[in-house]
């Protein structure tokens, strides 16, 4: 069925003043449009190295460690040495296993 053509000038008009048409983008633009966008909403997880970082760095890398517990991590480490494994975190006072999960991948040694 053909329609005439004064129906096809307004509804090409239509969409030019409405802005109803659809940007013609490539697939692969889109896709690499999205990415940064969830890069950017990923949540990302710093990783702080128990064995040197400060009790001001702990407290702000670390789930569940305010300050308090951050300088007994500190003073753990230079009483008895670096840790070697995440579990010793647990043998410092306030650090349960609640803790230790929430920080795992956050902990580095």
């Amino acid at each position: 069925m053909k329609h005439p053509q004064w129906l096809t000038k307004a509804i090409a008009s239509a969409v030019l003043v409405l802005g109803i048409a659809a940007p013609i983008v490539p697939s692969w633009a889109a896709e690499d449009a999205a990415k940064p966008l969830a890069a950017a909403t990923a949540p990302q997880e710093a990783t702080v190295n128990v064995n040197t970082a400060s009790a001001a760095e702990l407290a702000e890398a670390l789930v569940g460690v305010g300050a308090a517990k951050a300088q007994a991590i500190v003073a753990y480490r230079e009483a008895n040495g670096p840790f070697t494994d995440k579990a010793q975190l647990l043998e410092v006072k306030g650090i349960g296993p609640a803790i230790l999960d929430k920080n795992a991948s956050r902990i580095g040694l």
